[in-house]
């Protein structure tokens, strides 16, 4: 009977231990997911269309940058503060520079203060959204496009809110694998130096 009950609680914890496994994995997506549609932790939302309506009433927006320890990048916004109309779409750049001799790819996280407008921080278009990749040197103008949505001021926290900061945050990715041959092939012809030229034919 022990023998069955112990084989009875063996294959138990072989088919919970994979589903806690699958479960923990899933949780990070859905979490994210979670925070973007209502904004916890200051998580900004994401929008596929400017807003229906624009009020005369404004909020100042700020802008806030700053990178990882593993990133050598020079990042900052071109502007620091802007005055928009709730509802109004409004368009930011942040600048990006790589000072050093290799490409190097970043992956910007962000999140917005106070964490009442996160829900209602709407990004239409966002150099966030993908990895960018920077060569040797290169130093590029990226653009947020965004509104504050008018729904704020019907949320009894939000409609106090009268300054908003938008802060990234500019981690070091992983190359993709093109750019990473690029980059050793380049590398190769640098170390090699140029090719001599053949003998004169006479």
């Amino acid at each position: 009977m022990a023998d069955n009950r112990n084989r009875r609680t063996a294959l138990w914890l072989l088919a919970v231990v994979p589903l806690m496994l699958a479960g923990s994995f899933a949780a990070v997506p859905l979490y994210r997911l979670f925070c973007q549609v209502t904004g916890y932790g200051g998580t900004t939302s994401v929008a596929e269309a400017p807003a229906s309506e624009v009020l005369d009433q404004t909020i100042r927006v700020r802008f806030d940058a700053n990178t990882a320890p593993d990133m050598p990048w020079e990042f900052r916004p071109i502007d620091r503060t802007m005055e928009v109309r709730l509802g109004e779409t409004a368009l930011a750049f942040y600048e990006a520079y790589n000072p050093t001799d290799e490409p190097i790819a970043g992956a910007a996280s962000y999140n917005v203060a106070p964490y009442a407008a996160g829900a209602y921080f709407d990004k239409i278009a966002c150099f966030c959204f993908e990895m960018q990749v920077l060569e040797p040197g290169e130093r590029v103008e990226m653009p947020v496009s965004f509104f504050v949505d008018p729904a704020m001021l019907e949320d009894t926290e939000g409609r106090y809110v009268h300054d908003i900061t938008l802060s990234y945050t500019m981690h070091r990715s992983e190359l993709p694998e093109a750019d990473t041959a690029l980059g050793l092939t380049e590398n190769a012809k640098v170390a090699s130096g140029p090719v001599p030229d053949g003998p004169e034919r006479q």
